[in-house]
């Protein structure tokens, strides 16, 4: 990024930013590699080895006593997972639940970005130019969400070659929808780190804050259960966390798995969300970013 590029106006220069952040990602494969290991992991070990469609299927589900044939078996196991998970295929309903996996775990490292511009001096050069300060922050936003995106759509091809179904209603329409709440969830999830970031001089505290935020985020929504499940005092916090919406829209436009909230009102949700981290992102830059 020069600062020519800087004064060709706003919108240039947030893209100079933006791709400054994109440069470290593709032009170092093994980290753009590294990032994808855990949910390639995740659906291709936990999400095969608890398939429970295979699990109950005859020979695999032994009832001491009871003697039951194979096809009452693997009705009865179709009206369970169906039941409980609103599809038969346990895996698909994971698999979709790892692309807010992934968004979340692109988003966090955002933070660590102002740390080390900041460490580095980098950010006192940016701040010396017209470069706005509310770009530095947005032009760091989009960078994390166009690797959250890319990163995504690669799991969701690799989920499909693992065996994800996708439902007979599935169109492009459904494709772009999911991705337009993943957008919105990248967005705000980053503007978020990147507001815990802003003051912060020790990439140490971010990493704390990264590893204090990321298994509640995940674990207090439905990516991996239904919340009609969890138990009575979880809820309420499930029902606040934006991925249990982006797994709403994902689920219902991909697998055809009916949402605890409708798709219109998922996605207004995660607008809300993202519109107004960003705007607190922006905000906080004018007040505490400074050379």
């Amino acid at each position: 990024m020069d600062e020519k590029g800087i004064n060709s106006g706003p919108l240039h220069g947030l893209w100079a930013v933006t791709n400054r952040e994109l440069k470290k990602w593709y032009k170092e494969p093994f980290i753009f590699i590294i990032s994808l290991v855990q949910p390639i992991i995740w659906i291709g070990l936990f999400g095969k080895a608890m398939n429970l469609g295979e699990i109950f299927s005859a020979g695999s589900l032994n009832i001491p006593g009871l003697d039951l044939p194979k096809q009452i078996i693997d009705s009865l196991s179709q009206e369970i997972l169906k039941s409980t998970f609103g599809t038969t295929n346990y895996f698909s309903f994971l698999a979709v639940g790892m692309l807010s996996f992934i968004v979340l775990f692109s988003a966090m490292s955002s933070g660590m970005t102002i740390v080390w511009d900041r460490r580095l001096g980098f950010l006192n050069k940016m701040l010396t130019t017209p470069l706005s300060r509310g770009n530095v922050i947005m032009g760091k936003v989009l960078s994390s969400v166009i690797k959250a995106l890319v990163q995504a759509v690669i799991v969701l091809l690799i989920a499909v070659l693992l065996g994800l179904t996708f439902s007979a209603q599935f169109t492009v329409f459904s494709l772009a929808i999911t991705f337009f709440a993943l957008f919105l969830l990248a967005m705000g999830l980053s503007s978020l780190f990147i507001m815990l970031a802003i003051r912060s001089t020790r990439w140490e505290t971010q990493m704390a804050i990264m590893n204090l935020l990321n298994l509640p985020l995940l674990f207090a929504s439905n990516a991996f259960y239904p919340v009609k499940f969890m138990p009575y005092w979880l809820k309420p916090i499930v029902m606040v966390n934006p991925l249990t919406y982006a797994n709403n829209v994902a689920r219902a436009m991909l697998i055809g798995v009916t949402p605890t909230a409708s798709v219109a009102f998922s996605v207004l949700y995660l607008v809300g969300f993202a519109a107004i981290f960003s705007f607190i992102g922006i905000f906080l830059s004018w007040k505490y970013i400074s050379s």
